[in-house]
């Protein structure tokens, strides 16, 4: 069951934090555990930790929706959940140690012979709530209320723990699956970029993604995401207004220096453990893949067979994005363009515009069930 984007906070809802991790459904048979994706993918085998839990923790027949996330500190990592999705065993098994994920449940679907699809959501939230009464680490519930004020204190002060924004439920929800019947309320804030790069989109020679940087204070341009979702008229439009800024190479360009190791070396981009020259080891000169794979053109960590070179442009030009929130020094979902800004000067694009979120330990999230 998905959510739509909605501008504010409805009321005469029940709320939830938004957490920001890979949204699964688990279910438990006894022994039998299996976790799946919000897709369908398969995810039980790189999170054995999990899957240990939850034979420990949950009933014995159960089927939950909730969300796998890495607990780093005070806050939410995502990065680091993103490096559990890895080929090799001995790989996932040593990062189960090293960076163990946690599941925050927030829905039930069936327990015992029992399938609750059809319940509300509040009988089915009684349900989880009584299920998960004494259930300890690695699974959580995560906090809900039906107070609007509460609500509205959770969207401004939870972020700094790393969540991205409040879910609210009708309390008569039935459970209706792939259907956009949730509302999530998001942050919404704009930043200027530089735009120094672009990518083709898949259709053919229309721009499929502006690439965005800020300046680091000490000069540096970082990458920190993309810009996408144009409609077909404005990405060809886009095309001819990035002409004049287009580079025949990687020379001279802020991220040359490790595009052209990138692009030259596909053994760069190599798991980690995978003993494959230059796979981010001291010394050998290639980009760690933990980091690579957030630089343009690094493999997708999900779609190793996906596109992601990239063309390089003078930076020089600025527009202003949307974006919810960072993750690091990235953006962490997709920014929106909204437009050209000629009068700002590239190098004024720096992370001092950004918002910083007001810190909040992730236990204090927690605590709020």
């Amino acid at each position: 069951m998905l959510a739509k984007s909605v501008p504010d906070i409805p009321p005469g809802m029940l709320y939830e934090p938004k957490w920001d991790g890979f949204r699964s459904i688990v279910f438990r048979d006894g022994d039998d555990v299996e976790i799946g994706s919000r897709n369908e993918r398969p995810m039980t085998r790189y999170f054995p930790e999990l899957v240990a839990g939850f034979r420990r923790e949950l009933p014995p027949r159960c089927v939950l929706d909730g969300e796998i996330v890495v607990v780093r500190g005070p806050g939410l990592d995502f990065e680091a959940l993103q490096q559990r999705i890895h080929p090799a065993k001995s790989r996932v098994t040593l990062l189960a140690e090293q960076t163990p994920a946690s599941f925050i449940a927030f829905d039930v679907l069936a327990m015992g012979d029992d399938d609750l699809r059809e319940q509300p959501f509040q009988v089915r939230r009684a349900a989880l709530e009584s299920a998960l009464a004494e259930a300890g680490p690695p699974v959580f519930v995560t906090p809900a209320t039906d107070d609007e004020a509460v609500a509205r204190t959770w969207f401004e002060q939870f972020e700094g723990a790393g969540l991205d924004g409040v879910v609210a439920k009708p309390p008569g929800l039935r459970y209706r699956a792939d259907q956009r019947v949730m509302f999530k309320i998001k942050h919404a804030r704009t930043a200027d970029c530089v735009v120094a790069g672009f990518r083709w989109h898949k259709s053919g020679p229309v721009v499929g993604s502006l690439l965005l940087g800020l300046y680091e204070e000490g000069g540096d341009l970082n990458h920190v995401g993309v810009a996408a979702s144009f409609p077909m008229t404005r990405r060809r439009a886009l095309l001819d207004e990035l002409a004049p800024y287009r580079m025949d190479g990687f020379d001279g360009h802020p991220w040359g220096a490790w595009a052209g190791s990138i692009v030259g070396n596909p053994a760069a981009m190599a798991g980690p453990g995978s003993g494959a020259p230059g796979s981010g080891a001291p010394g050998s000169g290639a980009p760690d893949p933990a980091v690579a794979g957030r630089l343009p053109g690094g493999l997708s960590r999900w779609n190793r067979d996906k596109d992601l070179s990239w063309q390089p442009l003078r930076p020089e030009l600025v527009c202003e994005v949307a974006y919810d929130h960072m993750e690091g020094s990235r953006f962490r979902h997709t920014a929106q363009f909204r437009r050209w800004r000629p009068d700002r000067e590239p190098r004024s694009c720096t992370y001092a515009q950004l918002d910083r979120p007001v810190s909040f330990e992730l236990a204090q999230v927690l605590s709020a069930r």
